[in-house]
């Protein structure tokens, strides 16, 4: 079921922003009096479809993008039999650069709105709940693999990042710290205060699908939250509420540490001693600690979900508020995406680890279907399509943008022939991109 729902995300998602990219262009296209043979959603072969006035609307079974057909354009069709005859005033080819570089602009542009509207409601609606800094402060992070490799340790109160200081723990792990020059941590460890360097390429491990668990967490003092059904934990007597003190006779104040003793118990069975709420007291609500027996996994696990035992800081915005700030966390993407591409450029980070396809993207949307989120990462890809799509690249919208600007800025049209070759290049380019994500997606979900 997981499987569907992630597909089902997926399917909608890119639904909505290619339909409101190619829209874009249709609507750019019409405003200008240049005819539309045809609007896709997905590719052919047709779904379904109706004609209106002039164009024909369709829904393709392809669904991974969609085009436009506007007549006298060279485009992913290669559609040039007219094109040895004079322009029909209502034909792409006919029509001033000027006019043909906002038609090419609109599906870009759209997607940009559709990214900033979303991002702005977002904000509004659900603000931002986060982890401060003052709690990273108290009891200091978890360092697991990834982060014991570049010198963090667990306990470490980090301080600054690249000697600034930061608002939330999300901000030690973004992006944007992670894509930086030069990166680091300032931390204090036993009572000195050290830097530790993110090293050059250090994303490329970053990127692969356990990492993240893997890298740092915070160090959270917890209480047991919900006991999983039919568990050893259940079986042994746990109850949500219970707050545990020792495993296996040793001391515990934090979920890591309880972590670390059961990865080592696995397959055994251990004494959990825990302190159990007393319902019956008001003036002591906890009562004398109790020693339950459970047994442990093989994945070193007994059961149960934490419940953390820390103080979320909350921000709400104000519709005003929303609005410079939903349009800076959605330019932040693009800012992202950008250093990413940088990076690959230069060798510091593998394409291979960075590039998703649509295994990838149905991935991130998940398997439980949650609206923010669905639109969280919607609005994520909205962005993502439209820097994509200025990428001067020819067969993309960015490609088109490139020609017509060389067009306007030195007065000479590329001829037909030109376009057609730069196109078909570009097809080729981007099929084999689109090959080299899908297979991509495949081998590191294998390996």
């Amino acid at each position: 079921m997981e499987i569907v729902i992630m597909v089902a995300q997926l399917l909608l998602g890119l639904s909505i922003l290619v339909g409101l990219h190619e829209l874009g262009h249709l609507l750019t296209a019409k405003m200008f009096g240049m005819r539309v043979e045809q609007y896709y959603i997905g590719f052919p072969p047709k779904i379904f479809g109706f004609r209106y006035g002039e164009t024909e609307y369709n829904l393709g079974a392809v669904p991974l993008g969609g085009f436009v057909k506007i007549t006298g354009m060279i485009d992913e069709s290669l559609d040039t039999k007219n094109l040895g005859e004079e322009p029909e005033p209502w034909e792409f080819r006919a029509k001033p650069a000027w006019q043909r570089l906002i038609v090419m602009m609109g599906g870009i542009i759209v997607n940009v709105v559709t990214g900033i509207i979303i991002f702005i409601l977002l904000t509004y609606q659900f603000g931002d709940t986060y982890i401060p800094r003052e709690e990273v402060l108290k009891n200091g992070i978890v360092a697991y693999s990834l982060g014991e490799e570049i010198g963090l340790k667990t306990g470490d109160k980090i301080l600054k990042v690249n000697g600034e200081e930061y608002v939330k723990f999300t901000d030690l792990v973004s992006a944007k710290v992670l894509l930086a020059d030069d990166a680091y941590y300032t931390v204090e460890r036993g009572g000195q205060t050290i830097d530790v360097p993110i090293p050059v390429g250090f994303l490329d491990k970053f990127s692969d699908k356990d990492a993240a668990r893997n890298f740092i967490q915070i160090r959270m003092p917890f209480e047991v939250g919900e006991v999983v059904e039919g568990s050893n934990a259940e079986k042994a007597g746990l109850r949500e509420g219970d707050q545990v003190l020792a495993v296996a006779d040793e001391p515990v104040a934090f979920f890591d540490e309880i972590q670390t003793i059961l990865s080592e118990k696995k397959g055994e069975t251990v004494a959990l001693k825990v302190l159990r709420p007393d319902e019956s007291s008001t003036e002591n609500p906890m009562s004398e600690p109790i020693t339950l027996q459970t047994e442990v996994t093989e994945d070193g696990t007994i059961g149960f979900r934490p419940l953390p035992q820390l103080e979320q800081g909350r921000t709400e915005y104000t519709l005003a508020e929303s609005i410079p700030q939903g349009t800076f966390d959605a330019f932040n993407v693009i800012w992202v995406n950008a250093l990413a591409i940088g990076k690959i450029f230069k060798g510091e980070v593998s394409a291979s680890k960075s590039l998703s396809g649509p295994i990838a993207i149905a991935k991130f949307f998940g398997g439980t279907w949650d609206w923010e989120h669905f639109w969280r990462i919607t609005g994520l890809l909205s962005m993502v399509l439209a820097f994509m799509n200025f990428l001067p690249i020819p067969a993309l919208d960015g490609g088109h943008v490139a020609f017509l600007s060389y067009e306007i800025i030195s007065g000479r049209k590329p001829s037909d022939k030109f376009l057609e070759g730069a196109q078909k290049v570009g097809m080729v380019l981007l099929l084999s991109l689109m090959t080299f994500a899908i297979f991509n997606d495949i081998f590191k979900e294998l390996f």
